[in-house]
């Protein structure tokens, strides 16, 4: 009977093991999580484990972010339908409730007759198996070395950040008040208004606060999305009312008026017992993070059930080590998925894992890789990753990669609805490509 190894049961991985084992395939799933050390962002027991309620982002397929989901929709998804099934309000975003999706795919999987779950440290590719390498962030020391040996490349990294998540019943409501921008939505997000003064007050001690300090033999590079919000403020007093903090398109009822500066606060379970501060990743001492936000009204007494940290993300030279189908050009049996391929975002970690599993099925079967072009996020990220590029950097879902409409349309929102609609049009045309046969 034909198997496949999967490193790492995360979004990448979880989505590949499943696609596998729906398909036939028996699978021998890797996860050391359990048994390797408590992870300075990583919590929860679960396997498909998010950060925070929001990770999968827009819904809204004018997004881009939104187009990857619904393409992934269209492939089947496994992690796509239990996101589904446990979302949370959030506006025109996908946010879903952690606990619940990682219970559900982690039970899933557990109880899935095809996937065997390995609870320990894989530390080295026999490269006569068939692999998926979806280690992610917890690539160990052991795994990293017997990579590079495999790869003859040393690794890029850069670094990322997520924000804190406190208790609703810890904010004070009548600072605040319930509203989603430009009123779309259910008015799910908490906002925290600031004044001048009250804006003024944080920044200074925003400036200040103390940080965690960098290794200094490891040369920082920042992912412009996770940027910590004390390196924001870093280019100018401003620059968080155009950021995390803009005021734009909130209208204080209590006003009538826009506010100086507002922080919004998104719903991080389906109970409404937890809340994410939106945008606020950060790299501040956790000492620093309670004084320093509590400076925000309505937080004054908040109480912070996770603070906000930064960790190592790592990912391969993708142009010069992977080949269109995500498998290693040294390495024909050797697949790679998540950020470890340079695909940045959660959506797009379940796309490489996807993708990784379902073009081994076809090479099983003596078939050739799914080929997508770029009209779609898919084949625009994969035509992106291996592609040559002097600067490789990781990319997330954006309408800048896709290919042109063959018109040029003007308005902004209007030009990604069509090329929304020339992707999914794709798709459809395309769908029993998506629709394995089984392999039994």
């Amino acid at each position: 009977m034909k198997f496949v190894n999967v490193i790492g049961a995360g979004l990448a991985g979880s989505e590949a093991a499943l696609v596998l084992a729906n398909h036939g395939i028996k699978v021998k799933l890797y996860e050391c999580k359990r048994v390797c050390g408590e992870h300075e962002v990583y919590k929860l027991p679960h396997f498909a484990e998010l950060v925070c309620s929001n990770s999968l982002g827009s819904n809204d397929t004018t997004n881009a972010s939104g187009l990857l989901k619904e393409e992934l929709r269209c492939f089947d998804s496994p992690l796509m339908k239990g996101a589904d099934l446990y979302k949370v309000p959030a506006g025109q975003a996908l946010a879903v409730d952690r606990e619940k999706f990682g219970a559900y795919i982690s039970e899933t999987i557990v109880n899935h007759p095809n996937i065997e779950v390995i609870e320990k440290e894989f530390d080295e590719i026999n490269t006569d198996e068939y692999t998926i390498l979806a280690s992610g962030p917890l690539t160990t020391e052991k795994l990293s070395q017997n990579i590079q040996t495999i790869l003859g490349e040393e690794y890029l990294y850069f670094y990322d950040a997520v924000a804190p998540i406190l208790t609703f019943d810890s904010i004070d409501t009548e600072k605040v008040y319930f509203a989603s921008r430009y009123d779309k939505g259910e008015g799910e997000y908490i906002n925290c208004p600031m004044n001048k003064e009250e804006y003024e007050r944080f920044f200074e001690a925003l400036q200040t606060a103390e940080r965690f300090e960098m290794k200094s033999h490891e040369k920082v590079k920042l992912f412009e999305a996770c940027m910590p919000v004390e390196k924001i403020a870093e280019r100018g007093f401003k620059t968080l009312l155009f950021g995390p903090l803009k005021p734009k398109g909130l209208t204080n009822p209590k006003t009538g008026k826009e506010d100086f500066s507002v922080l919004q606060l998104r719903k991080e379970n389906v109970a409404g017992e937890l809340y994410n501060m939106v945008g606020f990743q950060t790299n501040l001492k956790w000492g620093e993070q309670k004084r320093v936000f509590s400076l925000i009204p309505g937080l004054e007494n908040s109480e912070f059930v996770r603070y906000g940290v930064m960790h190592r993300n790592t990912f391969v030279n993708a142009p010069k080590i992977l080949n269109n189908d995500l498998s290693v050009k040294k390495c024909e049996k050797l697949y790679m998925a998540g950020q470890i391929t340079g695909s940045e975002g959660y959506v797009f970690a379940i796309a490489t894992g996807h993708l990784a599993a379902k073009n081994i099925i076809l090479k099983l079967q003596g078939r050739k890789p799914l080929q997508f072009d770029a009209t779609t996020e898919i084949g625009a990220i994969l035509e992106y990753m291996t592609t040559e590029n002097k600067n490789f950097q990781p990319m997330g879902p954006n309408f800048g990669i896709l290919a042109p409409l063959e018109t040029h349309i003007r308005d902004k929102k209007e030009r990604y609805r069509k090329l929304a609609e020339r992707s999914l049009c794709y798709i459809e045309k395309r769908k029993a490509d998506f629709s394995l046969t089984n392999t039994h």
